[in-house]
């Protein structure tokens, strides 16, 4: 069976075995549109899967994923952002109230940062997108113990990646003003893939912690 033969089966899995206690939402939120209360910001990665992970039903969040879960900061110009407009829809148009930036361990994107990306017309979209990810680098290589323990690094840096990634969430306008209004809340969480536990940015103690102490 081929990967594609094996997707058409799954297909017919869930329409058969899952669509059915979903139906009566799905066909509702088609009268009166998707009301999600959350955006998950995500890496693309393929063993991250939202839904799973925390149990969600369609309608539940509404999911935003590129390569390392990055946020490019607000910028008016008139070009193409798709990441930019993903949140502009959920925290203008949607009115979520709260917006989850989750990262994850063995990251390639944060891995990729240390590594020498070629000049080449196929990397060249690549390499412009790893710079948002510069300022974790650097900030984990000064305050790591020991650089030369490279996966305690890509650890740290994946993890610091993802407070940066919020900071750049702070420069666009719609959601710097609904976090001062006090009807928006961020928060930044850590998958771990070999464990599948997830961990929250404690910004009082400056530590993650298990997602089950979340206050």
């Amino acid at each position: 069976m081929t990967r594609i033969q094996h997707l058409i089966k799954g297909n017919e899995k869930f329409r058969s075995l899952y669509f059915p206690y979903f139906e009566k939402d799905l066909k509702k939120s088609v009268k009166i549109g998707q009301k999600p209360e959350v955006l998950f910001i995500g890496c693309s990665d393929s063993r991250v899967t939202p839904d799973l992970m925390l149990d969600t039903k369609p309608g539940d969040m509404f999911i935003l994923r590129n390569v390392g879960n990055f946020i490019p900061p607000f910028k008016a110009d008139n070009d193409f952002h798709g990441s930019a407009a993903g949140i502009e829809y959920a925290v203008s148009v949607l009115k979520v109230r709260d917006i989850i930036v989750c990262g994850h361990s063995h990251c390639g994107a944060c891995k990729s940062l240390y590594e020498e990306i070629p000049n080449e017309p196929s990397m060249i979209h690549i390499k412009k997108w790893l710079e948002l990810g510069q300022k974790a680098k650097e900030f984990t290589l000064k305050n790591i113990k020991d650089p030369n323990d490279m996966e305690e690094l890509y650890r740290q840096t994946e993890r610091n990646s993802i407070l940066y990634q919020v900071e750049n969430l702070f420069s666009y306008p719609a959601v710097k003003q609904r976090i001062e209004s006090g009807d928006l809340r961020i928060h930044g969480w850590y998958y771990s893939i070999e464990t599948g536990t997830l961990e929250y940015y404690d910004r009082e103690e400056k530590i993650y912690k298990p997602l089950k102490e979340i206050k």
